[in-house]
């Protein structure tokens, strides 16, 4: 047990340090709209504010925990939707952090047969930090003796990684169906910590999902009972992921099941492709919607890293009063 928890913690240390990376990611995607795609900007009613938090590996010392918090508006009089977010990613005893805000912007151009196109972009800004005093190398290893080295003053003068980043996608939906594209870090901006040249990979990620109604609600005509089956499959430089999985409400819980992985490839070693089962469950109601949900680790790992647990927490609310025409349709995910 221990051995294999010294070994992850190292591994967590080494990602640090890599000349490549990938993105966080959250098991409820859906339920983290502007995170997916821009072209999901305003795609409510009116206002919606989002808080997301992922905790992965609990079992490790300050494994992996994402916070997501997100704002985005519907400008209905324009076809627009403007919003903000933000995210923070922390790992390992060293406090490896990552922090992005990000501008959004889209446009949705109305089709006929209720059909809407949503092409959308964001402007970001990122942080990068790594803190190195508290890191422990071999050379510093040398047990009683008094005058044993300590850290390379070189690691002590570096500042943190400051970047610009740009991404973009495009949503098209009716009301029973979704599908979108999106290109994160378009720049493929430096994200090095030790001076060095460091690219982000781009990443690239297809989505789609479609909701089939079962019956009508008993408590309100607008929530039906329904089933969603959906998935997203990403690529970010070398590394790939689909997930893959089915979402049912029946107001006001929602359920879901998901699997995490790519079944046609294999890795002899540790079963990396195969990687989890995510199950959900959550609740829906007019204005605010809560969700949960757990990773079973499948892959080699195994069960040691404690899986991940993730939450999700959705606000939205609306003010037509003083409105005359129709709401514009929005995006009939889980979530959405």
């Amino acid at each position: 047990m221990f051995k294999k928890l010294l070994i992850l913690s190292l591994l967590i240390l080494a990602t640090a340090l890599k000349s490549y990376g990938q993105d966080p990611q959250f098991s409820q995607f859906y339920a983290a709209p502007l995170y997916l795609n821009p072209g999901f900007t305003g795609t409510t009613l009116e206002h919606r504010f989002i808080i997301n938090h992922r905790l992965q590996w609990p079992a490790l010392p300050q494994a992996f925990a994402t916070y997501a918090f997100s704002y985005d508006y519907n400008m209905r009089k324009l076809n627009s939707g403007i919003g903000i977010l933000a995210t923070t990613d922390r790992a390992g005893s060293a406090d490896l952090r990552s922090t992005n805000i990000g501008l959004s912007y889209n446009y949705k151009i109305r089709m006929e047969n209720g059909w809407i196109i949503s092409p959308g972009i964001q402007f970001g800004y990122g942080i990068r930090s790594l803190n190195f005093s508290k890191l422990l190398f071999g050379d510093q290893l040398d047990f009683g003796n008094p005058d044993a080295p300590t850290l390379d003053p070189t690691f002590n003068n570096l500042e943190n990684n400051k970047y610009f980043d740009f991404s973009s996608g495009v949503v098209v939906y009716n009301k029973d169906f979704w599908f979108g594209v999106s290109a994160h870090h378009m720049n493929e901006p430096n994200h090095s910590l030790i001076g060095e040249v460091s690219e982000l990979p781009m990443k690239f990620s297809i989505h789609s999902g479609f909701r089939i109604t079962l019956f009508p609600s008993p408590l309100k005509g607008e929530r039906l009972s329904s089933i969603a089956p959906s998935f997203i499959y990403k690529r970010q430089g070398e590394f790939d992921q689909l997930d893959l999985g089915l979402h049912f409400h029946y107001n006001p819980i929602m359920a879901g099941v998901w699997y995490r992985g790519i079944p046609i490839q294999q890795n002899v070693e540790d079963n990396i492709n195969q990687d989890a089962i995510t199950v959900l469950f959550g609740l829906r109601f007019d204005k605010f919607d809560v969700g949960y949900s757990y990773d079973i680790t499948i892959s080699g790992l195994g069960p040691n890293t404690g899986g991940a647990h993730e939450i999700s927490m959705t606000y939205q609310f609306h003010n037509f009063k003083k409105r005359k025409k129709k709401p514009m349709k929005f995006v009939p995910c889980p979530a959405y």
